[in-house]
């Protein structure tokens, strides 16, 4: 005689579509932040649910009828459950994300790479310099390196040199510069803005400093207490990293040279601060704002 077995069936994991639908119903009703990377829900729970599948590549459509195994499920529930009862970032929980195309490692030593700068990095930095032309760019604030290497990817004959006052995030620029196999063209090292560079000049010198001012960072959604506050807090009214860059721009730069700067919702602060200063404020395709560019010689004429 055939045994029935009373123990309840266990219920089937999901495919690949129903676990993102589910993760992202999920982050909604949570209420979580998004912006570290994703800007959306579905994003936000794609990164999770790839990086439990090893996913290395874009998916194919047919991997969204694939079932995940029992063990990939249970992954992808507890590191949903860690997102919405910490509020760390998607992409600190994977310690990887994607920048100007190029993966990246981050983990909370650093900022998560997230700037509309990657678009402007992509194009060469046209058509505001002729990429033939740079030779040595600067990435002042680098953080784990992301602006850094892409540039030195996108212009492969310039030397690129990364700054930060943070030992720790520049350990792990030296992590991502050796994973891209880009350690022979791409420097880093220990600087308080422009305080060890001695005098070299550069073609290019792009900046994501901090730029968030007290107000702002009292306000702030829990994500970004997972970041660290030395790259994200500028005094009072956001500007004072802006300020020294300003200042001290010009004699860093070769003749034409430009200056590319990331200040975020600091934009009205800085145009109210500067009013005679000639920015050009960027427009990017995919979205995001807040950039300026200056050249060496506007510095000089408008910057005191």
């Amino acid at each position: 005689m055939r045994k029935v077995s009373h123990r309840p069936a266990r219920p089937r994991p999901p495919t690949v579509l129903e676990a993102l639908v589910h993760g992202a119903k999920a982050l909604d009703r949570a209420g979580v932040f998004f912006g570290h990377g994703t800007d959306n829900a579905e994003d936000d729970a794609a990164a999770i649910l790839f990086y439990v599948l090893d996913l290395k590549s874009a998916p194919s459509p047919a991997l969204y009828r694939r079932r995940l195994t029992l063990r990939q499920a249970v992954a992808y529930e507890a590191l949903l459950e860690l997102r919405i009862s910490t509020r760390r970032p998607a992409v600190y929980l994977t310690g990887r994300t994607w920048f100007a195309g190029l993966p990246m490692r981050t983990d909370p030593r650093a900022l998560i790479p997230r700037s509309p700068i990657a678009e402007l990095i992509e194009n060469q930095f046209r058509p505001w310099i002729d990429p033939a032309r740079v030779k040595r760019v600067l990435d002042l604030c680098t953080g784990g390196g992301c602006i850094a290497l892409a540039t030195a990817h996108y212009l492969p004959k310039a030397k690129v040199d990364g700054t930060d006052i943070s030992d720790e995030a520049l350990a792990l620029a030296r992590v991502n510069a050796r994973e891209l196999q880009l350690s022979r063209r791409v420097r880093f090292a220990k600087s308080d803005h422009f305080a060890a560079l001695k005098g070299r000049r550069y073609d290019i010198i792009v900046s994501n400093p901090p730029y968030v001012g007290a107000r702002e960072m009292r306000s702030l959604p829990p994500e970004y207490e997972h970041e660290p506050r030395l790259a994200l807090a500028a005094g009072k009214q956001g500007l004072d990293s802006v300020r020294v860059i300003l200042q001290q721009a010009a004699r860093h730069l070769t003749p034409g040279g430009l200056l590319v700067v990331e200040v975020g919702n600091t934009e009205t602060q800085v145009r109210r601060q500067w009013p005679r200063v000639p920015f050009t404020w960027l427009e990017f395709e995919r979205g995001g704002g807040g950039v300026f560019l200056l050249t060496r010689e506007q510095l000089q004429r408008h910057v005191r």
